[in-house]
């Protein structure tokens, strides 16, 4: 079973690889503006979060140290391209805060933890929940912790390799199991199936030039 998921899984890796090239994600210079990142691209595209990360670049903002004398009022129109800007200016104080209690400010420690316990600890910060919890892991502690979001599901649901009640969890689990841990490797992954989403796998699907096209198992 987990032989023939993983046949299945590097072939559509393989598909999509031909097809669109490497992705060089994520399009971060440093850790902290990963993180940054991921909080600000919950229920967002990328597009409009890159707005939002100039005018935070800009500013000098693109560090934790700068967000912590920030208020909320000053931050949240600076991202409000990014949508929901109040509760992410919100969320990125509380990471803020939660790096200056627990750990001093240090976010390489932090970091250096082990995967598992970095993630665990990651889904206790107010506003992180799994995809953003490990598209941090993943992105910026390189830990392979494969990030699956709406668009993994929409196309493995669509092609009837999962079913379509399949939570987070189970989800992450189908690539975890199958594939070896490797984090270039799982970056690469995830980001050819965001583009796969964006471009084709839409709510109204762009079927036709898709390269998962006329699957056969």
């Amino acid at each position: 079973m987990i032989s023939k998921r993983r046949e299945l899984l590097l072939a559509v890796y393989e598909r999509l690889y031909h097809a669109f090239g490497p992705q060089h994600w994520w399009p971060a210079e440093t850790p902290s503006e990963v993180i940054i990142g991921a909080i600000l691209t919950q229920n967002t595209s990328w597009k409009n979060v890159r707005q939002s990360i100039q005018v935070l670049r800009q500013h000098g903002l693109l560090n934790f140290e700068a967000l912590s004398d920030l208020p909320v009022s000053e931050l949240a129109p600076m991202i409000r391209s990014s949508g929901y800007y109040n509760q992410k200016a919100r969320k990125l104080k509380a990471f803020c805060e939660y790096l200056r209690v627990q750990w001093q400010g240090d976010l390489s420690t932090l970091l250096s933890r082990e995967m598992d316990d970095l993630r665990r600890e990651l889904l206790h910060v107010h506003g992180i929940g799994p995809e953003t919890a490990d598209c941090i892991v993943l992105y910026a502690a390189f830990h392979p912790s494969f990030v699956v979001d709406a668009y993994t599901h929409r196309i493995f649901h669509r092609h009837g390799w999962v079913g379509e009640e399949v939570d987070y969890h189970s989800l992450r689990e189908y690539f975890m199991q199958a594939l070896e841990p490797d984090v270039t490797f799982f970056q690469e992954y995830h980001a050819l199936l965001v583009r796969t989403g964006h471009l084709h796998c839409r709510r109204k699907p762009n079927c036709l030039s898709c390269p998962l096209n006329n699957w056969r198992e």
